[in-house]
Parts: structure tokens; C-alpha cells; sequence
């Protein structure tokens, strides 16, 4: 395990502070999983799931560069509208988006992971994060992994051309009891994404803002064929 003290070879330091567990020790072509945790909560929250990833993937687990509390942030700040809209901070947004995105290319050259083998996951915020970055910055990742979360309006007018999302792989779950995030924000997902060239994997289940074992049980099963 390792926090903040990776280098990048040519720019200097990663700009996100995270936790990181190397691939298994002689792994041939190793994959890099980067993951973005939810509001409040903090780089060492997703990495507790490092021990079910695939022993082929390098993971690392990012900070949000918004502080919220204390050991807790978040990507961006929200409010609700009178009208019972979300609303963003679309400057927190997009700044953390270029930080992630800095940030994923600088792990991706240091570990000599190129993006074809990187995917980016995260659970609520961020995984609205990771299906941000999938979207307007494809050629940084294969894939990402989307937990609990949902589609930024603000985000579609910088989308990338379809062509660039050609063969891109995406996993979307949502919970069925989820009153944060309520499974039709997943459902608003896989509605988009199905008018787009992206391979998706779509899967609701019977459980609240959370990740069950049958849920992490199914994405590390994803993860673990896309690196088959």
C-alpha cells in the first residue's frame, strides 16, 4: 500500500492524494484500476475493496480534492432546487474532472499501463465521476465501473464524438431500495448509453445506497473478464 509518494516520470507529483495496491508480483500486461469514492467519505473507503479485485490489477483509490469535513470530501458540491432538482457546482465538477483525468494519465505512464488496459470505477458521486470521464475523455480508459449513480445533464454537451466510444465497456448497477440515488438514475443510464457505441453490462439490485456482496461479486467478475 502506498499514499501520495508515486512520481511522475516527466511532470512531478500525482495531483490527487490515494492509496494504491500493486498487481501481483510478476503479472504480464497488468491492468490499472483507479477508483473515486462518494461524498463525505475519503480515498480509503473504496479501498477497502482492493482485496476482491482481480490479483492482475494495479488499484488505486483517489481523494476528492473538496474538503467537506473532516477526512471527508467530495468532487463537487450539490444542491436541491425548489423544484426538488439536483444542481451542481459545474466548476467543482469540471475541475475535479481535469484533476481525475491528469491524474489517471500520469498513474497510467508511470506504471507503463497504457488506457486500453485502465478502467476507472466509483461508487455515487463517484461514480458519476467515472461515467463523466468515460464520456468526454474516452481515450484515457477502456472502461469504468458505475455504481449507485447517475448521468450529469451538464456533462453531455462535452461528450466525445460516438466514434471515440466505439468498443468502450461499461458497467452500470443500481439499487432497487435506494433512496439516494434511486435506481432510475441507472435506468436514465442504461437509456442513454444505449443510443451510444458502448458495451454495456446492466444490472439492479435488491439493495440500498450500498454495495452488497452480490453486487461487488458481479463487477469484480466484470473486471475480471474484461482482463480475461
Amino acid at each position: 500500500m502506498t499514499e501520495n509518494n508515486v512520481k511522475f516520470n516527466e511532470s512531478g507529483s500525482i495531483p490527487l492524494s490515494f492509496l494504491k495496491r500493486d498487481a501481483a508480483p510478476g503479472t504480464a500486461n497488468p491492468w490499472l484500476l483507479v477508483l473515486l469514492h462518494g461524498v463525505g467519505s475519503s480515498e480509503e473507503d473504496l479501498f477497502g475493496l482492493a482485496s476482491h479485485v482481480p490479483a492482475n490489477f494495479h488499484v488505486v483509490s483517489l481523494r476528492a480534492p473538496n474538503v467537506v469535513g473532516h477526512g471527508s470530501y467530495a468532487w463537487f458540491q450539490f444542491g436541491v432546487s425548489p423544484q426538488g432538482q439536483r444542481v451542481i457546482h459545474q466548476a467543482q465538477e469540471a475541475a475535479s474532472r481535469r484533476l481525475v483525468a491528469d491524474t489517471l494519465a500520469g498513474l497510467s505512464r508511470q506504471l507503463g499501463v497504457p488506457p486500453e488496459r485502465v478502467v476507472v470505477g466509483g461508487f455515487s458521486q463517484g461514480g458519476i465521476m467515472s461515467l463523466s470521464l468515460l464520456l468526454t475523455q474516452p481515450e484515457l480508459v477502456h472502461g469504468a465501473m458505475v455504481l449507485h449513480s447517475r448521468l450529469l445533464d451538464e456533462v453531455l454537451p462535452f461528450a466525445a464524438p460516438g466514434a471515440q466510444l466505439q468498443g468502450k465497456q461499461l458497467w452500470v448497477s443500481g439499487g432497487t431500495r435506494d433512496q439516494v440515488l434511486p435506481v432510475a438514475h441507472s435506468q436514465s443510464i442504461r437509456e442513454q448509453v444505449q443510443k451510444l457505441p458502448i458495451t454495456l453490462r446492466y444490472t439492479e439490485f435488491p439493495n440500498a445506497h450500498e454495495i452488497t456482496q452480490d453486487e461487488l461479486a458481479g463487477a469484480m467478475q466484470w473486471l475480471q473478464q474484461l482482463a480475461a
